[in-house]
């Protein structure tokens, strides 16, 4: 429901302002309707897929929100639920069409809900907010290049030499000097353009989801609607493009020995993707079908050279605590998604290892500590859970932040890990005793991603705001504020004497 601005050189009269001040004007008179049936989702459906479908649904989701279909608008976005059935004086989508609690959608600049729109949508809920009873055939996602005005930040990644950081701004990548903080380059998809024919000067057309560097230093990975990018991260140049994933690549990572490299996504409510590729050839290996119910937002491969109890070997003296027989890890990979579940799978030949459940809510990231011991999972519940993964059970639940947890990760070999958060910060963990090590503030809005050097002195993280901050890992003290280049100030030009 955010609007598209489209730029028109006019001179602004008295009558087009009384038409804006007009139209942000609220709220909707409320109207009793006389119906014989209820109101249906079907019903008010075309209501949403009038007003709302432009900026909530297929590759753009404003605010997390995903209008397209019944499932994704009960699931809510990152304000939490929109719709609470039977109760529509409670429920944000209500009040917001009806324009009694900002931000008024549609915005300003669109024409609002009528008042028997907002009347059947009222209805509706009121009535149980019921699922469709008709199955509709599935429309293709509406892809197109996101507004200008859209700064969001969704994607961030430091330079394993700490020279260098990558900011997914919108459907931009920016590469700055992580030490000055100047905008190096901005790296460009060559021919790339619009579903319209138009040229355009982006990284992606949609928006830039994730972003991984290689632990070598060779490649930095996009994510965005349907395809990755691998760039040369020394040159910036497009080196591949992989295309054909279901839905938007929300989560990449590589291993730490740079040869796999893995991606997660899948569509809403269908099923989770999860892919795994071979470097430098970027051909898959294994494709993990049907292990998730829905969108997979979280991965993480195992750490290298761990070994774990054989739970077959016998001891020849039961109550001798070090006679055990000790067993490689092979090589596998944790998954996080929407269905709550935890999910670990070897990755020879994708079978599932374990499974870890406890989340009330979709789970939003997954992370793997340096020894192989504990897995960290970060929730919608507001909550990072720890798994023992040797016993397959919860070893605790932390409290993490006051709004939903959107990204995690653990911090180069420590058992610290990161979060980020809607609270509008990132913290640091202790994985072991569950303890708050640090809280790095100063976002105004939404935290979308998080990234840190492999020793931790260097953390960025951004989000809603579009600004990208960079900490001193060790006291979460602030260095700099990355903004779009065009926002920066000018470099100073030396004078010539």
């Amino acid at each position: 429901m955010r609007f598209l601005l489209c730029f028109t050189v006019v001179a602004l009269s008295p009558l087009v302002a009384v038409a804006q001040e007009k139209k942000e004007a609220g709220p909707i008179a409320e109207i009793k309707l006389v119906r014989k049936d209820p109101v249906t989702y079907e019903v008010v459906e075309p209501i949403f897929e009038k007003r709302c479908f432009v900026c909530h649904s297929g590759n753009i989701k404003e605010g997390k929100l995903d209008i397209s279909s019944y499932e994704g608008l009960i699931k809510g976005g990152k304000r939490g639920e929109s719709v609470k059935p039977g109760k529509s004086a409670d429920s944000l989508l209500y009040k917001v069409v009806q324009r009694t609690t900002k931000p008024f959608m549609p915005p300003r600049g669109e024409d609002p809900c009528t008042a028997e729109e907002v009347a059947l949508i009222k209805l509706w809920i009121d009535g149980g907010a019921k699922a469709p009873t008709t199955i509709r055939k599935r429309k293709d996602p509406i892809v197109s290049a996101p507004p200008a005005s859209i700064k969001v930040v969704r994607a961030v990644a430091v330079s394993p030499d700490k020279a260098a950081i990558a900011a997914g701004r919108s459907n931009q990548i920016h590469i700055y000097d992580a030490g000055s903080g100047n905008h190096i380059r901005t790296l460009l998809s060559p021919g790339l353009k619009t579903p319209d024919g138009k040229d355009i000067k982006a990284a992606h057309l949609s928006i830039v989801e994730s972003m991984a560097w290689s632990p070598d230093g060779k490649y930095l990975v996009s994510g965005s609607f349907r395809e990755i990018i691998i760039w040369d991260a020394l040159t910036g140049e497009q080196r591949h493009k992989i295309t054909g994933f279901a839905h938007a690549v929300v989560s990449v990572a590589f291993s730490m020995d740079s040869k796999m490299f893995a991606t997660a996504g899948g569509e809403p409510t269908v099923e989770g993707e999860v892919k795994i590729f071979e470097i430098p050839t970027w051909k898959l290996i294994t494709d993990i079908k049907n292990g998730h119910s829905d969108t997979v937002y979280g991965l993480s491969f195992s750490p290298p050279d761990v070994q774990y109890n054989d739970p077959s070997y016998k001891p020849k003296d039961p109550k001798n605590a070090k006679d055990v027989k000790m067993i490689p890890l092979p090589p596998m990979i944790a998954t996080g998604a929407a269905d709550k579940f935890v999910k670990v799978w070897t990755i020879n030949d994708g079978k599932m290892v374990k499974s870890f459940e406890g989340h009330t809510h979709h789970v939003l990231d997954v992370g793997w500590s340096p020894d192989g011991k504990l897995l960290a999972s970060a929730g919608g519940d507001n909550t990072v859970k720890v798994w023992d993964f040797e016993k397959g059970e919860q070893a605790r639940t932390i409290a993490a932040h006051g709004k939903q947890v959107t990204r995690l990760l653990f911090i180069g070999k420590k058992t610290e890990f990161l979060t980020a958060g809607g609270d509008n910060s990132v913290k640091a963990f202790n994985a072991v005793n569950g303890g708050a090590l640090r809280t790095f503030a100063g976002a105004t809005d939404f935290v979308y991603a998080v990234a840190c050097s492999a020793d931790g002195s260097v953390v960025a993280a951004g989000g809603e705001d579009g600004v990208v901050r960079v900490y001193n890992g060790i006291n979460a003290t602030i260095l700099r504020s990355l903004l779009p280049p065009d926002a920066q100030p000018p470099m100073k030009k030396e004078e010539k004497k």
